[in-house]
């Protein structure tokens, strides 16, 4: 008899029930979904503005499918990688993988201060020079502030001004090189940041020392010069902008050592520049942003003098060869005085065709149509074997071979 009996709910029970329903109701009808980029958001959850307006940043292509046998020509690493000195105090490193890092970075500082002929303590080092960039939009730049950059450059430049909420202003190059008069007139009184690479990524360009002076000079008094030197090591007698930074207050410079150290795959970065400012910038860095086998590398790699000089003597013999080799096969490219030649098609087909077939031969450069360079693709200056099958499958491909 009982086992045939429905079972009627408790009052408690149906009370329960009601209060779901009507939470449930409640939540639906006060939270409309909003979808951002393939993420789905409450209204009442969203993140700060400009967030979302970021284009997620891609890195050059390291791998093709199906082949094994690739030569990576996309990101502009050191093909000799880093100095023994560097190797060894890697692998030293691993006996102190338990223990926390220093927190004032003070054996890198001053190694970086020796090798660089600076002041140790105007020197901040964080995770690859985009850490430094970061910190300088966070702390300088915010809404209603505006960060200047040229067409052409780096594109952390305008990821890091809409991370802090300021607004990313891009201005014109002059034939794919940063126009300092262009720059200038852009300023106004909400530029708080003004970015250039120099050398710079991805075209290779460079402007000289007076130019550089003259944008700092006209700059608003609310600015801030940041000179972006990843590829400062690659060009002979040059300081990256040091001697401008010794007598100005509103200059800051940044490096790196994931191109000529050969450090890229351990993230290593430093900035200088006036004492307040890199004050300033310590206040926001994390204590233990680099870990010791960071530290330890990077010191061993800043002091092995001998093999950055070893480098960029065969970078600068490479690129020369590489730029005349695809000159000739008609693939132009302008003077470069960084690790990377920019070679120019006619058009955005025949660079996306050139790419296709090159990566059919297992080489992988980089396409720039992010950096509104559609026609072009940046070739990493490899080592002789890289640069001479890269240059004879350009070749191929325009059919010269």
């Amino acid at each position: 008899m009982w086992a045939n009996r429905k079972r009627r709910p408790s009052l408690g029970g149906v009370l329960h029930l009601w209060c779901l329903n009507l939470w449930s109701g409640r939540f639906e009808a006060g939270n409309k979904t909003q979808h951002f980029g393939g993420a789905v958001m409450t209204s009442d959850i969203r993140p700060q503005p400009g967030i979302l307006d970021i284009a997620l940043y891609e890195g050059g292509a390291a791998t093709v499918a199906g082949k094994s046998n690739t030569i990576k020509l996309s990101s502009n690493e050191n093909p000799f990688g880093p100095s023994d000195r560097a190797k060894e105090a890697f692998s030293r490193s691993v006996h102190q993988l338990h223990r926390y890092p220093s927190t004032d970075h003070a054996a890198l500082r001053e190694a970086i201060a020796d090798m660089q002929h600076l002041a140790a303590d105007r020197v901040i080092c964080g995770v690859g020079s985009d850490e430094i960039i970061h910190f300088l939009c966070q702390a300088y730049a915010g809404p209603g502030d505006e960060v200047l950059f040229t067409e052409h450059g780096f594109l952390m430049y305008r990821i890091s001004a809409l991370a802090a909420g300021a607004t990313p202003v891009e201005v014109a190059e002059r034939e794919r090189t940063t126009d300092v008069a262009a720059l200038l007139a852009a300023c106004t009184k909400r530029t708080k940041l003004v970015f250039i690479a120099n050398p710079n990524n991805p075209t290779g360009t460079m402007i000289s020392a007076a130019e550089v002076a003259e944008l700092a000079d006209g700059l608003p008094p609310q600015a801030i010069l940041v000179l972006d030197g990843a590829y400062a090591e690659y060009v002979e007698g040059y300081d990256g902008g040091l001697s401008l930074i010794e007598v100005r207050d509103n200059v800051v410079m940044t490096r790196t050592f994931s191109k000529i150290y050969g450090l890229g795959g351990l993230r290593i970065g430093w900035g200088y520049g006036p004492k307040a400012i890199i004050d300033v910038l310590n206040r926001i860095r994390g204590p233990f942003n680099l870990s010791n086998t960071q530290l330890e590398a990077a010191e061993a790699a800043m002091r092995d003098h001998d093999y950055v000089t070893r480098c960029r003597l065969e970078n600068a013999r490479l690129r020369v060869w590489l730029a005349e080799a695809l000159a000739e096969v008609g693939v132009p490219s302008d003077t470069s005085l960084a690790n990377f030649v920019l070679a120019r098609f006619a058009n955005a087909t025949e660079a996306e065709a050139c790419d296709v077939y090159l990566r059919d031969q297992g080489l992988i450069v980089r396409r720039v149509s992010g950096y509104k360079l559609p026609h072009c693709l940046r070739i990493t200056v490899g080592d002789e074997s890289a640069c001479r099958r890269v240059a004879h499958a350009v070749a191929q491909f325009k059919g010269k071979r």
